[in-house]
């Protein structure tokens, strides 16, 4: 719905086609510039609710007969919507922010990991502009870890000089498979471009990208990491 309750143009083509929600437009735009979900591959959502980014990857999957897997993880029970969804869609209920990364492992087809980890993750919002956007941040922080784990150490002088603790171990493994894709959703601040150059070393490369389906009051952007690096 727009600001002034009336129904904008995403949210009706949302309803028309079957789509849970207009962040569903976010994702489609993401996967026509970047192809980053490609036929059989593994996809990890990460506050996957209301499942219209699940949708999307179901979709950019291909036909079932395809392969791949769908996981999406929220603190909130999600339902796999029955449009657009298939047997290789599941979803788990769990804070995301708990969980280790040996369990996540765990959820991923033959346990080896994923091609593509997407975090659309937001905090309940405050109201509070720099509150909103540091806890957006951790929960970025936090999807780039699950991502390379260990990996991170590289970087952690630049966790360390913005305040943010690095939690991940010399021997910790991350659950992005090698030339997976990592898209992380944050809200526009001075620390957005510390995580960005964080990233860099890390990706074949990294860029933001700002939907057309955001809305015009938002600060919503999107970290789009390409092709992790061998580590």
């Amino acid at each position: 719905m727009s600001v002034g309750g009336a129904p904008d143009f995403f949210y009706r083509e949302a309803q028309r086609l079957g789509y849970v929600a207009r962040s569903a437009f976010k994702l489609l735009q993401i996967q026509n510039q970047y192809k980053l979900i490609k036929p059989g591959c593994s996809v990890l959502d990460l506050g996957c609710a209301p499942g219209a980014w699940l949708q999307v990857a179901c979709q950019s999957l291909g036909p079932l007969k395809n392969g791949g897997a769908v996981v999406g993880i929220d603190v909130k029970k999600v339902k796999v919507p029955s449009l657009h969804c298939d047997a290789r869609v599941q979803t788990i209920s769990a804070d995301v922010m708990k969980l280790s990364k040996p369990q996540v492992m765990e959820l991923s087809p033959k346990k080896k990991g994923f091609s593509v980890i997407l975090s659309d993750m937001c905090p309940s919002v405050s109201g509070i502009s720099t509150q909103d956007a540091a806890l957006c941040f951790e929960l970025g922080v936090r999807a780039l870890d699950l991502a390379v784990g260990r990996a991170m150490n590289v970087s952690n002088d630049n966790f360390q000089n913005e305040g943010v603790s690095c939690t991940c171990s010399p021997y910790d493994k991350g659950v992005l498979l090698s030339r997976g894709h990592l898209v992380i959703k944050l809200l526009e601040s001075e620390d957005t471009k510390e995580l960005s150059q964080i990233c860099k070393p890390l990706f074949k490369k990294s860029t933001w990208l700002r939907p057309k389906a955001t809305r015009s009051s938002s600060r919503e952007i999107y970290l789009i990491c390409q092709d992790l690096k061998s580590q």
